[in-house]
């Protein structure tokens, strides 16, 4: 991803998230603190896709729509903010090849889990890949602000 995607990753995630808005200065933000993290799916028609990852904390869940300001120094985990692909871009292996390439980053970062907040029932799609839903009282707050369907998720690098 370049600076010059964010545009189109803002009308990729209003398309596709309208229950989980977020501002474009978001984005922007986690760009800024890790762009090795954020990443752009081309297709034939253009932007089909994006997912946006950053260092983080394991069972500590940034809430929605809000800056993070800094990383955490004693990160321990690669955690995917936000993936969004669009029809266009679904049923050519886009899932599969996001997964390998966060498994990548992680371990370039010297990561040993990988974590995520599945939402829309997409916790069956993440279990494909070695995500396992984690059962944690003290997230269940931060969890609601994604939706009831929000379940947060890790995996082994």
């Amino acid at each position: 991803m370049a600076a010059e995607d964010l545009q189109t990753v803002h009308e990729i995630a209003t398309e596709i998230h309208t229950s989980l808005p977020e501002r474009p200065e978001v984005f922007r933000e986690k760009f800024s603190l890790f762009p090795k993290g954020c990443l752009i799916l081309h297709s034939d028609g253009g932007a089909a896709g994006y997912a946006i990852s950053h260092p983080w904390l394991l069972n500590s869940v940034p809430p929605l729509d809000a800056f993070l300001n800094a990383l955490p120094a004693a990160a321990n985990c690669l955690y995917l903010h936000d993936a969004a692909i669009r029809p266009s871009g679904r049923g050519q292996s886009a899932s599969a090849t996001l997964a390998a390439q966060l498994r990548t980053i992680a371990t370039q970062e010297n990561l040993k889990n990988l974590a995520l907040i599945s939402v829309y029932g997409t916790d069956r799609l993440w279990s494909r890949f070695g995500f396992s839903a984690v059962q944690n009282p003290d997230l269940a707050e931060k969890l609601a602000s994604y939706g009831s369907t929000a379940k947060y998720m890790v995996a082994p690098v």
